[in-house]
Protein backbone atom coordinates (compact mmCIF):
# COMPACT_ATOMS: atom_id res chain seq x y z
CA UNK A 1 0.00 0.00 0.00
CA UNK A 2 2.66 2.38 0.78
CA UNK A 3 4.40 1.77 -2.30
CA UNK A 4 1.84 3.07 -4.46
CA UNK A 5 1.45 5.99 -2.56
CA UNK A 6 5.02 6.58 -3.42
CA UNK A 7 4.58 5.84 -7.14
CA UNK A 8 1.44 8.04 -7.44
CA UNK A 9 3.22 11.02 -5.23
CA UNK A 10 4.93 12.23 -8.31
CA UNK A 11 2.38 12.41 -10.36
CA UNK A 12 0.45 14.17 -8.00
CA UNK A 13 3.04 16.88 -7.07
CA UNK A 14 3.06 17.38 -11.34
CA UNK A 15 -0.91 17.76 -11.62
CA UNK A 16 0.10 20.49 -8.53
CA UNK A 17 2.57 22.21 -10.22
CA UNK A 18 0.40 22.25 -13.51
CA UNK A 19 -2.28 24.13 -11.92
CA UNK A 20 0.16 26.74 -10.38
CA UNK A 21 1.77 27.66 -13.87
CA UNK A 22 -1.96 27.42 -15.22
CA UNK A 23 -2.60 31.12 -14.24
CA UNK A 24 1.01 32.22 -14.89
CA UNK A 25 0.85 31.10 -18.76
CA UNK A 26 -2.45 32.44 -19.10
CA UNK A 27 -1.52 35.91 -18.10
CA UNK A 28 1.79 35.33 -20.30
CA UNK A 29 -0.51 34.56 -23.45
CA UNK A 30 -3.13 37.50 -22.53
CA UNK A 31 -0.14 40.03 -22.49
CA UNK A 32 1.05 38.39 -25.91
CA UNK A 33 -2.30 39.31 -27.27
CA UNK A 34 -2.87 42.25 -26.05
CA UNK A 35 0.48 43.49 -27.01
CA UNK A 36 -0.31 42.35 -30.37
CA UNK A 37 -3.75 44.07 -30.60
CA UNK A 38 -1.57 47.32 -29.95
CA UNK A 39 0.47 46.98 -32.68
CA UNK A 40 -1.84 45.94 -35.04
CA UNK A 41 -3.89 49.19 -33.76
CA UNK A 42 -0.85 51.11 -34.06
CA UNK A 43 0.29 49.87 -37.39
CA UNK A 44 -3.53 50.35 -38.69
CA UNK A 45 -3.97 54.08 -36.94
CA UNK A 46 -0.89 55.62 -36.93
CA UNK A 47 2.33 53.93 -38.50
CA UNK A 48 2.98 55.21 -42.06
CA UNK A 49 2.97 52.07 -43.37
CA UNK A 50 -0.51 51.91 -43.87
CA UNK A 51 -1.15 55.20 -44.94
CA UNK A 52 -2.48 57.21 -47.93
CA UNK A 53 0.10 57.56 -50.79
CA UNK A 54 -2.09 57.63 -53.64
CA UNK A 55 -5.93 58.49 -55.23
CA UNK A 56 -7.38 56.44 -57.91
CA UNK A 57 -10.65 58.53 -59.53
CA UNK A 58 -12.68 56.44 -61.88
CA UNK A 59 -15.54 57.59 -63.77
CA UNK A 60 -15.08 61.18 -64.76
CA UNK A 61 -12.07 62.44 -66.81
CA UNK A 62 -10.39 66.36 -67.55
CA UNK A 63 -11.62 68.90 -65.61
CA UNK A 64 -14.19 66.65 -63.78
CA UNK A 65 -11.41 64.49 -62.54
CA UNK A 66 -9.24 67.58 -61.30
CA UNK A 67 -12.38 69.29 -60.06
CA UNK A 68 -12.61 65.49 -57.92
CA UNK A 69 -9.04 65.14 -56.74
CA UNK A 70 -9.41 68.75 -55.25
CA UNK A 71 -12.75 67.89 -52.84
CA UNK A 72 -11.06 64.39 -51.19
CA UNK A 73 -8.65 66.36 -49.56
CA UNK A 74 -7.05 63.98 -47.74
CA UNK A 75 -3.40 64.70 -46.58
CA UNK A 76 -0.91 62.03 -48.27
CA UNK A 77 0.55 60.25 -44.88
CA UNK A 78 -2.77 60.42 -43.25
CA UNK A 79 -3.43 56.83 -42.19
CA UNK A 80 -6.38 54.89 -44.22
CA UNK A 81 -8.13 53.75 -41.50
CA UNK A 82 -8.31 57.08 -40.02
CA UNK A 83 -10.29 58.64 -42.93
CA UNK A 84 -13.77 59.77 -42.78
CA UNK A 85 -14.82 57.87 -46.01
CA UNK A 86 -18.62 59.40 -45.83
CA UNK A 87 -16.92 62.95 -45.41
CA UNK A 88 -15.16 62.33 -48.66
CA UNK A 89 -18.05 61.72 -50.47
CA UNK A 90 -19.96 64.05 -49.18
CA UNK A 91 -17.83 66.48 -50.72
CA UNK A 92 -17.47 65.22 -53.78
CA UNK A 93 -21.05 64.95 -53.94
CA UNK A 94 -20.94 68.39 -54.00
CA UNK A 95 -19.30 68.50 -57.49
CA UNK A 96 -23.10 68.84 -59.66
CA UNK A 97 -21.54 67.14 -62.60
CA UNK A 98 -21.38 63.60 -60.36
CA UNK A 99 -24.60 61.49 -59.86
CA UNK A 100 -23.22 59.51 -57.98
CA UNK A 101 -19.80 58.35 -55.35
CA UNK A 102 -18.44 55.89 -53.51
CA UNK A 103 -15.07 55.61 -51.60
CA UNK A 104 -13.12 52.60 -50.43
CA UNK A 105 -9.54 51.86 -48.62
CA UNK A 106 -7.18 50.05 -51.15
CA UNK A 107 -4.87 48.53 -48.59
CA UNK A 108 -2.07 49.16 -47.72
CA UNK A 109 -1.74 52.80 -49.74
CA UNK A 110 -4.46 54.42 -51.78
CA UNK A 111 -7.93 55.45 -51.68
CA UNK A 112 -10.34 54.46 -54.71
CA UNK A 113 -12.90 57.12 -55.48
CA UNK A 114 -15.70 55.52 -58.16
CA UNK A 115 -17.90 58.10 -59.24
CA UNK A 116 -20.66 58.10 -61.81
CA UNK A 117 -20.64 61.10 -63.70
CA UNK A 118 -24.07 62.81 -65.05
CA UNK A 119 -24.84 62.70 -68.87
CA UNK A 120 -27.12 65.55 -70.87
CA UNK A 121 -30.78 63.87 -71.38
CA UNK A 122 -32.13 67.51 -72.64
CA UNK A 123 -31.21 70.98 -72.14
CA UNK A 124 -34.06 73.51 -70.69
CA UNK A 125 -34.10 77.05 -71.38
CA UNK A 126 -35.51 78.66 -68.53
CA UNK A 127 -37.46 82.00 -67.77
CA UNK A 128 -34.42 83.64 -67.68
CA UNK A 129 -32.87 82.40 -71.03
CA UNK A 130 -30.06 80.58 -69.54
CA UNK A 131 -29.60 76.92 -70.57
CA UNK A 132 -29.46 74.15 -68.44
CA UNK A 133 -28.60 71.02 -68.91
CA UNK A 134 -30.30 68.44 -67.28
CA UNK A 135 -29.91 64.69 -66.85
CA UNK A 136 -31.77 61.44 -67.10
CA UNK A 137 -33.41 61.91 -63.85
CA UNK A 138 -34.55 65.33 -64.12
CA UNK A 139 -31.41 67.32 -62.26
CA UNK A 140 -30.39 70.10 -63.49
CA UNK A 141 -26.50 70.65 -63.10
CA UNK A 142 -24.83 72.70 -65.36
CA UNK A 143 -25.32 76.09 -67.53
CA UNK A 144 -24.10 76.06 -70.65
CA UNK A 145 -24.18 78.77 -74.07
CA UNK A 146 -25.53 76.14 -76.41
CA UNK A 147 -26.79 73.06 -76.41
CA UNK A 148 -24.73 69.98 -76.95
CA UNK A 149 -24.66 68.09 -80.18
CA UNK A 150 -27.84 65.74 -80.86
CA UNK A 151 -29.50 66.89 -77.05
CA UNK A 152 -33.48 68.04 -77.00
CA UNK A 153 -33.67 71.36 -76.56
CA UNK A 154 -36.86 72.25 -74.10
CA UNK A 155 -38.16 75.45 -73.44
CA UNK A 156 -39.94 76.60 -70.06
CA UNK A 157 -43.06 78.75 -70.77
CA UNK A 158 -42.99 79.48 -66.68
CA UNK A 159 -41.38 78.85 -63.49
CA UNK A 160 -43.85 75.60 -63.01
CA UNK A 161 -41.96 74.45 -66.10
CA UNK A 162 -38.22 74.38 -64.41
CA UNK A 163 -39.76 71.68 -61.67
CA UNK A 164 -37.92 68.47 -61.40
CA UNK A 165 -41.74 66.97 -62.16
CA UNK A 166 -41.84 69.05 -65.04
CA UNK A 167 -38.75 68.20 -66.00
CA UNK A 168 -39.36 64.40 -66.01
CA UNK A 169 -42.69 64.92 -67.87
CA UNK A 170 -40.50 66.37 -70.63
CA UNK A 171 -37.98 63.37 -70.33
CA UNK A 172 -41.11 60.93 -70.55
CA UNK A 173 -42.15 62.41 -74.12
CA UNK A 174 -38.53 62.44 -75.54
CA UNK A 175 -37.57 59.15 -74.66
CA UNK A 176 -40.53 57.67 -75.88
CA UNK A 177 -40.91 59.42 -79.03
CA UNK A 178 -38.78 57.08 -81.79
CA UNK A 179 -36.27 58.51 -84.17
CA UNK A 180 -38.73 58.55 -87.35
CA UNK A 181 -40.98 60.91 -84.93
CA UNK A 182 -38.58 62.76 -82.70
CA UNK A 183 -36.21 63.96 -85.96
CA UNK A 184 -39.02 65.99 -87.05
CA UNK A 185 -39.54 67.40 -83.60
CA UNK A 186 -38.62 71.77 -84.25
CA UNK A 187 -39.57 72.86 -80.85
CA UNK A 188 -40.85 71.22 -77.06
CA UNK A 189 -42.50 73.18 -74.45
CA UNK A 190 -43.22 72.43 -70.97
CA UNK A 191 -45.39 74.27 -68.94
CA UNK A 192 -46.15 72.59 -65.99
CA UNK A 193 -45.77 68.61 -64.82
CA UNK A 194 -48.80 68.24 -66.73
CA UNK A 195 -49.04 69.54 -69.92
CA UNK A 196 -45.92 69.21 -72.53
CA UNK A 197 -46.21 70.27 -76.00
CA UNK A 198 -44.19 70.47 -79.12
CA UNK A 199 -43.89 71.05 -82.68
CA UNK A 200 -44.04 67.43 -85.12
CA UNK A 201 -43.18 68.77 -88.68
CA UNK A 202 -46.22 71.13 -89.15
CA UNK A 203 -48.71 69.84 -86.22
CA UNK A 204 -48.81 71.37 -82.92
CA UNK A 205 -48.67 68.23 -80.68
CA UNK A 206 -50.14 68.94 -76.76
CA UNK A 207 -48.38 65.57 -75.28
CA UNK A 208 -49.55 66.61 -71.65
CA UNK A 209 -47.82 65.03 -68.25
CA UNK A 210 -45.77 61.40 -67.93
CA UNK A 211 -48.97 59.29 -67.86
CA UNK A 212 -49.70 57.05 -70.66
CA UNK A 213 -46.85 57.72 -73.04
CA UNK A 214 -46.67 54.64 -74.51
CA UNK A 215 -50.36 55.10 -75.58
CA UNK A 216 -50.10 58.52 -76.55
CA UNK A 217 -47.60 57.49 -78.92
CA UNK A 218 -50.11 54.96 -80.43
CA UNK A 219 -52.82 57.60 -80.35
CA UNK A 220 -50.69 59.81 -82.31
CA UNK A 221 -49.12 58.21 -85.04
CA UNK A 222 -53.17 57.05 -85.92
CA UNK A 223 -54.15 60.59 -86.18
CA UNK A 224 -51.45 62.22 -87.81
CA UNK A 225 -51.94 60.94 -91.29
CA UNK A 226 -55.26 62.90 -91.06
CA UNK A 227 -53.17 66.14 -90.79
CA UNK A 228 -55.07 68.39 -88.17
CA UNK A 229 -53.37 71.29 -86.96
CA UNK A 230 -53.31 70.02 -83.86
CA UNK A 231 -53.26 67.09 -82.30
CA UNK A 232 -54.18 67.03 -78.30
CA UNK A 233 -53.18 63.37 -76.87
CA UNK A 234 -53.09 64.76 -73.44
CA UNK A 235 -56.15 62.73 -72.66
CA UNK A 236 -55.67 59.49 -74.33
CA UNK A 237 -59.16 58.29 -73.70
CA UNK A 238 -60.53 61.56 -75.27
CA UNK A 239 -57.93 62.59 -78.04
CA UNK A 240 -58.55 65.75 -79.83
CA UNK A 241 -57.56 67.29 -83.19
CA UNK A 242 -58.27 70.87 -84.72
CA UNK A 243 -57.99 72.01 -87.63
CA UNK A 244 -56.40 70.29 -91.43
CA UNK A 245 -57.32 70.22 -95.01
CA UNK A 246 -60.58 71.32 -95.54
CA UNK A 247 -62.95 68.73 -97.43
CA UNK A 248 -62.73 68.93 -101.71
CA UNK A 249 -65.99 70.26 -103.36
CA UNK A 250 -68.04 68.15 -104.35
CA UNK A 251 -68.59 67.80 -108.55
Amino acid sequence: MSRGLAQADPRFRERALQRRRRPWLRGLWTAVAVAVLVGLAWVAFWSPLLAVRSVEVTGVTGADRTAVVGLVRVPTGTPLARVDLEAVEERVRSRTTIAEVSVERGWPSTLRVRTIQRHPALVLKNPQGQLEVVDATGVSYDVVKAPPAGVPLVTAASPKGTTKEALEAALSMVRTLPPDLSSRVSSIQVSTANLVSFTLGGVDVVWGGADDADRKLVILRALLPTKPEVIDVSAPDSPVTRGGPSPSPSK
